[in-house]
């Protein structure tokens, strides 16, 4: 883990345009920016919270887990954006029930609860970024058990492809099959079968640790 302590109103507006100025400068004076490597745990089930992520670089992969270790993706963080469930369990003093993983080399703000709690009552945009992080993760929570709950599984695996496609901006996804089985919560036997389906449909190239979207 690596941090840096440069950081200025110019960079954090450009990834929070709505933030007023005095609050970016607050950001700037109080935050500290961490560096996370790709892998390494952001948040834990169970963690109780002094702090929220403001995300920067990078991309941060949100998780479910059961009692038993077993991992099912919920959705991602991207530049611009904060973690909700942090927010929330620092307000309310709750433990996680979720886990956070770098999906790539990340940078985040690192904000402490007495800041958050100062700025909900002084600055109109950080009430209003908090409230929008907390409708957007609610609205991709939906649009996972809708997932989960009325669609084949063919069909989530092109709904999966589709977001990595859009959330990474490029049409070859570096992924291995085990690695999309444990976030559908599938068995890589199955994922490998649907993919080899969708390669004879000619809507993905399969690679060696990768996946070319062609036609989806």
């Amino acid at each position: 883990m690596f941090f840096y302590t440069f950081m200025d109103t110019y960079y954090l507006a450009r990834l929070f345009p709505a933030f007023e100025h005095a609050l970016l400068e607050e950001l700037v004076a109080k935050g500290t920016v961490q560096h996370f490597k790709e892998g390494e745990r952001l948040m834990r089930t169970g963690q109780y919270f002094r702090s929220t992520l403001l995300i920067t670089e990078g991309l941060v992969k949100i998780y479910r887990e059961d009692g038993e270790g077993a991992e099912f993706f919920i959705y991602y963080l991207q530049p611009g954006q904060g973690c909700a469930l942090s927010m929330f369990c620092n307000m309310r003093q709750e433990a996680s029930s979720i886990m956070a993983v770098a999906a790539r080399d990340t940078t985040a703000v690192v904000v402490a609860t007495q800041h958050m709690e100062q700025w909900m009552t002084k600055y109109i945009t950080w009430v209003q970024f908090v409230l929008g992080n907390y409708r957007s993760r609610f609205e991709e929570l939906l649009q996972t058990v809708d997932h989960v709950a009325f669609k084949a599984m063919d069909e989530r695996l092109e709904l999966y492809l589709k977001t990595l496609r859009d959330t990474l901006h490029t049409d070859l996804i570096e992924t291995s099959h085990q690695q999309i089985a444990g976030d559908l919560n599938s068995s890589r036997e199955v994922i490998s079968r649907l993919l080899k389906k969708l390669e004879q449909l000619g809507k993905v190239k399969l690679h060696r640790n990768a996946i070319e979207i062609i036609a989806l």
